[in-house]
């Protein structure tokens, strides 16, 4: 009865096989174009918002505020010189 039942499991086990690699073989054989990888990327690279984004802008726009005093001084300090001369 042992050897009855294995070759009754190995011949199940391999029709199973055999079915698989049917429905695999068909699935990669279909005529569908593959499926478009662009869209996970995009959903991916979406900006999420973090408690760090105003203290962000807020840098920014002391970067800014800092950028306006220099050119100004800079101007400043470029009529003074011409004025002396």
């Amino acid at each position: 009865m042992g050897d009855n039942d294995a070759n009754l499991l190995q011949g199940s086990c391999m029709k199973q096989l055999a079915a698989l690699l049917c429905l695999l073989s068909l699935a990669a054989c279909s005529g569908k174009p593959p499926a478009s990888v662009s869209a996970p990327a995009a959903a991916s690279t979406a900006r999420v918002a973090t408690p760090w984004d105003d203290m962000e802008k807020a840098k920014q726009r002391a970067a800014d505020v800092q950028k306006t005093v220099d050119e100004q001084a800079k101007k400043q300090q470029q009529q003074l010189d011409a004025a002396e001369q």
